[in-house]
């Protein structure tokens, strides 16, 4: 992960940026057919985790580092035959895919659910084994 010292992420999505506009140039040159059934499987496995990875760890907090990445989703579902000339929108709609910036807020959500019905348990007992202990030595907060 490429952090500056003003703590910016900028570079690291440039980065992604990069690979993800690699992966799709791939996918376009060596793909013949253009339709939702072989161009979606190879979005998702080739190129979204790169994304989804960039905008769940990172969070970009720049709306240019937001919109460089989701410029990548964008070209991707235009490649879809039939799709090309509907809004990005109706395209995200029509395929039943989310923007970047909601895929990050739903993965928030998930962690959430899980942490909360206990998935994530051990890790949260990490978190407060110290308070807990001062706690009980009479120690306070």
């Amino acid at each position: 992960m490429l952090v500056d010292e003003k703590l910016n992420v900028t570079k690291q999505c440039t980065l992604t940026a990069q690979k993800a506009n690699h992966i799709l140039g791939c996918i376009k040159r060596s793909v013949a057919s253009r339709s939702t059934e072989v161009i979606l499987p190879l979005y998702f496995t080739l190129m979204r985790s790169h994304l989804d990875y960039c905008i769940q760890v990172w969070s970009p907090q720049h709306r240019k580092n937001m919109d460089l990445l989701e410029q990548f989703q964008r070209r991707a579902t235009e490649t879809i035959r039939g799709l090309e000339y509907l809004y990005y929108e109706e395209r995200l709609r029509v395929l039943g895919l989310l923007n970047l910036e909601k895929r990050r807020l739903q993965g928030h959500l998930v962690a959430d659910i899980q942490y909360l019905k206990g998935a994530c348990k051990k890790a949260g007992e990490k978190l407060f084994t110290r308070a807990c202990c001062d706690r009980t030595r009479g120690n306070g907060f």
